[in-house]
């Protein structure tokens, strides 16, 4: 690899992870409780008795309420709202149903209630003040919403961008040494290096998958808003020009379901969108049904319901870009292997936190150094050392 082409991937490097290891470093720490958000909710709440317990709310087992009952508890708890969306739990017959003064409301205007639907009781609702949702709102948009998303998209994006140009910098620099090397009697800026490189290279994988997912979860919003403006548009061109269906018209939630259920037999329905919001037309109920199997319990069909009469109006599976957001979510935070993967996930964090913290240290070394002594001492294989 010629000079030239040496400096260029180094500044590459330099300035993408100059820019993003604080947001990086800020994103790992807070990551960490989160990947264990399920265990850490089990041993800081009681957990609820159900009536059926291990019937999910999502089946048509005998002995579950009905979901107009259901939504008619929910809004008699929350006079002058509308529903927003029902989400269903296949394992404990637990839903929930959230509610806003609109159907476009924010979301920090919604109250999402907990309910048993085989004894009809509320079980409580969402807490969004404690410790677990701060941390989650940190980790997803530092609480500026979409701007906040998408800056930590471009964040993730740089992150991915050092990796690239980090690999492309291993190859000469390894060249003249064995791999894992680590030189104990050189100075402590060398040692630090070897260990920024070795983690690094042992971590890659992981961290261009975690990066990339994590740009892919930022562009959430926008995905879903381009869903709506095409597929969805597609299918309800019958209803273009036509006002929307006011709350007082909703017809039987009920009716609705079973009308989805008579056209996606077999799989389980994972959650309803109301009219007006960002997941439905301003016309229909939009009930989203998951697949059957380990592999495809994260891709999603919907169907579309006219709320006024409910009349089947067409389902669809989600188009490949939804589907790419839907198996990056849990694979961002290893959410689909159990504890042993989660741990894993914890450690390979912590091993990409001291990567991000040593590479802050070498860039601090680096400034005495100076670029072209840098560039000699991967041209060179890791024999010139620039002098600390």
């Amino acid at each position: 690899m010629q000079r030239s082409t040496i400096k260029t991937w180094f500044l590459i490097h330099k300035w993408t992870s100059i820019v993003c290891t604080a947001f990086l470093l800020m994103l790992c720490v807070t990551g960490l409780p989160l990947i264990f958000h399920h265990e850490i909710d089990e041993l800081t709440e009681d957990a609820p008795q159900f009536g059926l317990p291990g019937v999910g709310s999502s089946s048509e087992a005998p002995g579950l309420r009905p979901l107009d009952e259901m939504l008619a508890k929910a809004l008699a708890a929350r006079p002058g709202e509308v529903p927003v969306f029902m989400a269903f739990d296949n394992d404990q017959p637990s839903m929930t149903i959230t509610t806003a003064p609109r159907p476009d409301s924010p979301a920090e205007d919604m109250t999402i209630q907990l309910f048993d639907r085989s004894t009809g009781a509320k079980t409580g609702a969402v807490d969004e003040s404690g410790v677990m949702h701060f941390i989650l709102q940190l980790h997803t948009d530092m609480f500026l919403g979409l701007p906040g998303m998408l800056f930590l998209g471009l964040m993730g994006l740089f992150f991915v961008i050092a990796i690239v140009s980090g690999v492309v910098l291993y190859a000469p620099f390894m060249r003249k040494l064995d791999f894992g090397t680590v030189r104990t009697a050189r100075s402590r800026r060398v040692k630090w290096l070897d260990y920024h490189n070795l983690l690094g290279i042992v971590a890659l994988a992981w961290m261009t998958v975690v990066g990339a997912t994590g740009v892919i979860n930022a562009l959430a919003t926008p995905i879903f808003q381009y869903w709506q403006r095409t597929e969805l548009a597609d299918m309800t061109q019958t209803y273009a020009g036509k006002g929307a269906v006011p709350p007082a018209r909703y017809g039987s939630i009920d009716k609705a379901m079973a009308a989805a259920r008579a056209e996606i037999p077999g799989n389980n329905p994972q959650f309803i969108a109301f009219p007006g919001g960002a997941f439905s037309s301003k016309h229909h109920y939009a009930v989203f049904f998951q697949g059957d199997t380990p592999l495809t319990e994260r891709l999603l069909t919907s169907a579309l319901i006219d709320a006024e009469t409910g009349a089947f109006t067409d389902a669809r599976p989600m188009p490949w870009y939804v589907k790419a957001l839907a198996l990056s979510q849990p694979l961002h935070f290893g959410d689909y292997g159990g504890l042993p993967l989660k741990i894993l996930w914890a450690i390979l964090t912590l091993f990409t936190i001291i990567v991000l913290g040593s590479g802050l240290y070498l860039w601090l070394g680096k400034r005495r150094a100076g670029t072209d002594a840098l560039v000699r001492e991967v041209e060179s294989g890791g024999r010139i050392v620039p002098a600390e």
